[in-house]
Parts: C-alpha cells; structure tokens; sequence
C-alpha cells in the first residue's frame, strides 16, 4: 500500500525536519560560526513550514494568498543580512587585537 503525500505536507516535513536540525545545531555547537549556521538552517526550516502552510489554502480551490509569500520572502532578505552581519562581527571577533 503506498501512500501519496500532498507536496504542501511534503514540504511541511521537511520543512520540520530543517527547524529540527537547526534547533539542534543552535543548542549543542560551542562554536559561534557553527551556531550562525544552525540559525539559518533553522530559518529556512520555519520559512518552508510558513510557506507549505500559505500554499494549503490554495489547495482546496482558493486563490494563493501572496501576503505570507512577501512575508517569506522579506524574511529571507532579512535572514541574509543577519547573517552577513554576524559573520562580519565573528570575524572581526576572531581577529588578533593590536592595542599600539
């Protein structure tokens, strides 16, 4: 017997499944770099959930709703930017101090 998953449910899983990893990374990493990375797995996981859960409603014959759709998308601006800055701090972190 074999069971067809819908793509929103599909993408909902995975979607989980990245938070899961995320989260994850995020708590157990005792690096920074590696927890800057785990805060973008885990920000794509919730932007696919958000996204697979938009999509649903379009399946039962209504139109998509494009709000969560610019939601998601400003949100990966601002998720790309977060981590443009972090890594920027990270280095800038990392690198030896010359006091003169």
């Amino acid at each position: 017997m074999t069971v067809a998953l819908q793509p929103s449910v599909l993408f909902g899983l995975c979607g989980a499944a990245l938070v899961g990893i995320g989260l994850f990374a995020v708590v157990s990493s005792p690096g920074l770099l590696r927890r800057i990375v785990g805060c973008n797995i885990l920000g794509a996981g919730i932007f696919l959930v958000f996204g697979a859960v938009a999509r649903r409603g379009a399946g039962a014959g209504f139109e998509a709703d494009p709000v969560p759709q610019a939601l998601v998308i400003t949100g990966i601006v601002v998720a790309f930017s977060a981590s443009a800055l972090a890594v920027a701090l990270l280095k800038r972190l990392a690198e030896p101090r010359s006091d003169a």
